[in-house]
């Protein structure tokens, strides 16, 4: 008899994260309870809110509202896009014209769906985006290695390098832009917490270096830190 059969005792696999940034007070309760069954779900209820919350906490999705309290969707999504915030988002409106939908999709979304939907509709479109994105978003190169995001363990190596949660983030941030180097300042307003001060950034850099070698950060003195080619 084979023994490929699943083992019921073993723990379900973790929910993808989803942050909500939703402002309707009936609106945005129904799509926690909805999304809640196959997602990990984070409310914001305003720009800032969320804009706070999509730099400082790492999510597999975002769905994000048009016409937000605080900072407008559109600018929300752009400013995600400039920070190196890669994930899929999906924006919710009213807003249903041609002219709406292209300034979503040219301001960094991959979907765009019109109050009001259909719950199954917006379930099989957050589907079709986890499914389109989550192989290439799994794994990030780091130099010769890999960076699994999922389990934040970095392979390639004799052994795989656990992190914790903070370093995985810094690294994640430096992996999907390898190019771009990041001021301290930027690193502490995406990655950190806000009451964290500005040698966190150093500390975390010293953290992931002596887990992963001194080359797996660039420092670029004066302007800030790169990946680096372990």
């Amino acid at each position: 008899m084979s023994n490929l059969a699943s083992d019921p005792t073993d723990p379900a696999p973790p929910k993808p994260r989803l942050l909500l940034i939703e402002d309707d007070p009936e609106l945005g309760p129904l799509l926690v309870e909805v999304l809640s069954d196959d997602y990990q779900v984070e409310h914001a209820r305003d720009g800032h809110q969320g804009l706070h919350q999509g730099l400082t906490r790492r999510f597999e999705l975002m769905v994000v509202d048009r016409g937000l309290p605080g900072i407008e969707g559109i600018d929300l999504i752009g400013r995600f896009r400039r920070h190196g915030i890669t994930l899929p988002i999906l924006i919710l409106t009213a807003r249903g014209t041609l002219a709406d939908r292209v300034a979503g999709l040219d301001a960094g979304a991959e979907d765009y769906l019109v109050k009001p939907f259909e719950i199954d509709e917006l379930l099989a479109r957050l589907r079709a985006l986890l499914r389109r994105h989550g192989d290439t978003a799994a794994v990030l190169p780091v130099g010769s290695r890999r960076l699994e995001v999922s389990s934040r363990r970095v392979l390639g190596g004799s052994v795989a390098v656990e992190l914790s949660g903070r370093e995985a983030a810094l690294l994640e941030l430096l992996a999907r832009r390898p190019g771009k180097v990041f001021s301290r300042p930027e690193l502490l307003g995406i990655v950190f917490d806000a009451e964290d001060g500005p040698g966190s950034v150093d500390t975390y850099v010293y953290y992931l270096r002596r887990k992963l070698g001194r080359g797996v950060i660039r420092t670029v003195h004066g302007v800030g830190y790169q990946l680096g080619t372990i």
